[in-house]
């Protein structure tokens, strides 16, 4: 295993295993850093955690492939998540979608030419009642309309990681 942990992420870890009797609580935040430091999940990322936290290495495989929010194949540096699930398709997610995919040059699952954004399709990003919506990070789109959607690209571009505010 080629990979490693930061040291202020082998912190953050270390303190998260000190809060639960178990080690198995800490591994969605271990994925979050893994991913974070290393671009996406890859195999040598999950054994990665699997180590860190002396777990086996298919329950970590599992939580990571259960989840959306973990990427096991690299893409951009920022991430859309479009939800379309009922709410949101009701009141024109897939409007929204397609005009992400427009403005970007990419069908969802896809990165941008320049590896700064990726688009994805989200089941549910728990924001139904202003559907519909998109998250980047923490920070929410809500209400969203096919017109909105150039300036939250210009706004991503300049601004790659917003901070967590709902908009």
């Amino acid at each position: 295993m080629s990979l490693e942990f930061s040291a202020e992420a082998q912190k953050k870890i270390a303190a998260l295993c000190e809060r639960y009797p178990t080690k198995q609580p800490v591994v969605m935040a271990a994925l979050h850093l893994a991913q974070k430091e290393h671009g996406h999940l890859s195999d040598d990322a999950l054994r990665l955690v699997a180590a860190t936290l002396e777990l086996p290495y298919a329950h970590v495989y599992g939580v990571a492939t259960f989840y959306t929010m973990y990427r096991r194949e690299p893409a951009g540096k920022t991430t859309i998540r479009m939800c379309t699930n009922i709410s949101c398709m009701l009141r024109g997610g897939y409007d929204v979608l397609a005009e992400f995919e427009k403005r970007l040059g990419v069908k969802k699952g896809g990165t941008t030419a320049d590896k700064s954004l990726h688009l994805v399709e989200e089941e549910c990003i728990a924001a139904c009642a202003n559907a519909p919506c998109a998250v980047v990070g923490t920070k929410y789109y809500l209400d969203l309309t096919p017109d909105q959607v150039q300036g939250i690209v210009d706004e991503l571009k300049a601004n790659p990681h917003p901070e967590s505010e709902v908009v």
